[in-house]
């Protein structure tokens, strides 16, 4: 791996392993899930060690701070090391996502597929999304 000063947002975003393709990377910075300094970036935007930028993922929302440039995709721990998130964003993170798990809780899938008088009855009521 060569020393890079700069290089492109949806490189460094594939090579974060915040996105699995760089196709994917692009179209998150082109709608607008990514912002560098704050601003809509585009994908072409050159990101150096010591940007700020804020990534939203799959309802989740990354402030992180670039630590180092790279255009290889690595393993995760070499990935990692390539940003760091601030504490508070970590916290946020995982307050939300406990509270998704808690809403999931209150769902109880059934143990078993409706029987035939059950089905019927789902049928009778106009349940289209039940069946």
């Amino acid at each position: 791996m060569t020393e890079l000063a700069s290089i492109r947002l949806d490189i460094w975003l594939w090579a974060a392993r915040f996105f699995r393709t760089r196709a994917l990377a692009r179209q998150a910075v082109e709608t607008g899930k990514v912002e560098v300094g704050g601003q809509r970036a585009k994908p072409s935007r050159m990101v150096k060690a010591g940007d700020a930028m804020k990534v939203v993922r799959t309802g989740e929302t990354f402030e992180i701070e670039v630590l180092a440039v790279s255009d290889t995709r690595g393993p995760a721990p070499v990935a990692q090391a390539l940003y760091r998130e601030s504490g508070e964003s970590k916290l946020r993170r995982e307050n939300e996502r406990a509270q998704r798990r808690a809403e999931a809780n209150g769902y109880r899938a059934p143990a078993t597929k409706p029987d035939k008088r059950a089905r019927r009855l789902i049928q009778a009521l106009g349940d289209i999304d039940a069946l």
